[in-house]
């Protein structure tokens, strides 16, 4: 196993281990007090481990392999032990696995019972990235003192919520993720990675709520209910934690990705801590929901670690940023940042993006097919996201593109992006989906951030307000800004059949004829916010 550990700490990029003589103690039984039995493992250098500060890690994809490796070995060569559980119904614990309904009586009788150990520490850290991110909101508000902070990375306090935005509704990753758990057991969950083309074809079936059974060859619940109920039903009782954020009495270090579907909610998350004068911090990267760095780890030996032993850690800003286009970090006082003024860029004649008022014009036009749906390229996924080459998507003739001069200095834009376009649409129903791009001097344009909207009475002329995700960019002198306008990025938002009809039972798809007008009555733009140079 030493093997593995010097084969870890170069992928990881870590520092040397205090140790690599560490021990696991698998299928440590902890009881619920419904009588239920989770199973854990415990990390632990196999000399001096005991009363070590304790990292709890509670996963619902295994505890062994790349897992336990990452988030067991590593931390328990350096400082720590680790408590790796086996949330309800998976991987040996039992019960049944209802995702996300009870971590927070399961997280809390678990902290009770570590805490009641004799080889646990005075202190514990709770750490772990999106489901394990997640749990450590749910018990947020109720934490034992030995908890000294929370690490949540590309995760937020209402997980399964975000997918239900009624701006639009997110399909690749909660029918990804439903089908991973589907198939999970025994292997985990590169179990399901295995199956990315048959999930992906099974994306297109009609009507959609039979999609996973052609993914799976069984009805999956938490595909259907995603399909079925909008995010105030009672059917997601429980899965709510904002209110649990502002509660929270230890300091919590939160990392999300600029491509990461819970980015927003995890800045509301940090946003909602500083409000309440909590002790807080916010890092964000050029990453994905899949593709973080060792970023998390370094946190946990540096933040968390300090913290666990009774000291600051290192001084730091409250927001640090990776500025892409510059590809640098940068720090701020908080989010947004001070010093950016939303500055609108309005879509002109002839493909044109000014900050100059728009010229009176007539519409540009498109055919949106759901039949050939305008496809996601890079972006908020988690397989294939980030930043990619948008020649191909440009090319379609469902895709308009406005796009600045040439800049003649560079552009800062950090904060939340939003855009505002006048539509119509030959149906009721339709979607405006919009996305920045910077056009490098060779001509390839990259995309930055994007978001959609679903509309309903979009055969009448309306301004459409989509929501970007955040960003933090430089846009170089010498390139200029591009602003797409579409009606989908599909998969990763479900395609609109025009119809109105439920999404889970839509099996007529209607083509449409789409306008987007420009012009002084109706000023399309994107308003981005640009650093003020003094």
């Amino acid at each position: 196993m030493k093997a593995v550990s010097h084969l870890a700490q170069r992928i990881l990029k870590l520092d040397p281990p205090i140790t690599r003589d560490v021990t696991v103690q698998r299928d440590v039984p902890v009881p619920m007090p419904d009588g239920t039995v989770l199973l854990a493992d415990r990390w632990a250098p196999r000399s001096g481990g005991d009363g070590l500060p304790v990292v709890l890690v509670r996963s619902p994809y295994g505890r062994r392999g790349p897992i336990g490796v990452q988030l067991g070995r590593m931390p328990a060569e350096r400082g720590f032990q680790v408590l790796i559980q086996s949330v309800r119904g998976t991987h040996g614990s039992g019960g049944v696995y209802d995702p996300m309904r009870q971590e927070r009586d399961d997280g809390l009788a678990t902290l009770k019972w570590l805490v009641e150990q004799p080889w646990c520490g005075e202190s514990v850290v709770l750490a772990g990235a999106s489901y394990l991110g997640y749990v450590q909101w749910a018990m947020a508000d109720g934490l034992p003192s030995q908890v000294k902070a929370l690490i949540p990375n590309m995760t937020e306090s209402a997980l399964t919520l975000e997918f239900l935005r009624p701006d639009g509704l997110s399909l690749e990753t909660p029918f990804t993720w439903g089908v991973n758990n589907a198939v999970a057991e025994p292997a985990g969950i590169l179990r399901g990675l295995a199956q990315i083309r048959r999930k992906q074809r099974a994306l297109n079936t009609l009507p959609l709520g039979r999609a996973d059974v052609a993914a799976t060859g069984q009805r999956v619940e938490y595909i259907q209910d995603i399909l079925d109920h909008d995010a105030d039903s009672p059917r997601w009782s429980g899965f709510d934690h904002r209110h649990r954020v502002p509660e929270t009495s230890v300091p919590v270090s939160s990392i999300g990705g600029w491509f990461d579907i819970f980015l927003p909610g995890q800045i509301r998350d940090f946003q909602v801590l500083r409000a309440a004068g909590r002790e807080a911090r916010l890092t964000i990267g050029p990453w994905t929901h899949a593709n973080l760095d060792n970023t998390p780890t370094r946190e946990l030996l540096t933040f968390g670690l300090a913290l666990a032993h009774g000291r600051r850690p290192p001084e730091r800003p409250p927001v640090r940023l990776y500025v892409m286009g510059e590809e640098a970090w940068a720090d701020f006082p908080s989010w947004p940042p001070p010093g950016y003024r939303p500055t609108r860029f309005h879509l002109q004649p002839d493909g044109g993006l000014s900050t100059d008022p728009p010229a009176d014009s007539p519409p540009d036009g498109y055919r949106y097919d759901p039949a050939d749906p305008t496809p996601a390229l890079g972006g908020v996924r988690a397989s294939g996201g980030g930043r990619k080459d948008n020649a191909k998507l440009e090319a379609r003739s469902d895709v308009l593109a406005y796009t600045t001069r040439v800049l003649d200095e560079d552009i800062e834009v950090v904060g939340e992006v939003s855009a505002e376009i006048w539509f119509r649409s030959s149906l009721p129903y339709a979607d405006v989906f919009v996305r920045l791009c910077d056009v490098d001097e060779r001509g390839r344009s990259v995309n930055v951030c994007d978001g959609l909207v679903s509309l309903s009475g979009a055969d009448e002329l309306t301004c459409a307000t989509v929501r970007l995700w955040p960003t933090a960019y430089r846009f170089r002198r010498g390139h200029r800004i591009r602003v797409q306008v579409s009606s989908g990025a599909f998969p990763r938002y479900a395609r609109n059949p025009g119809t109105g009809e439920p999404i889970a039972a839509a099996v007529e798809l209607r083509t449409a004829q789409q306008e987007v007008h420009h012009g002084l009555d109706c000023p399309s733009a994107i308003v981005l916010p640009v650093l003020q140079v003094p």
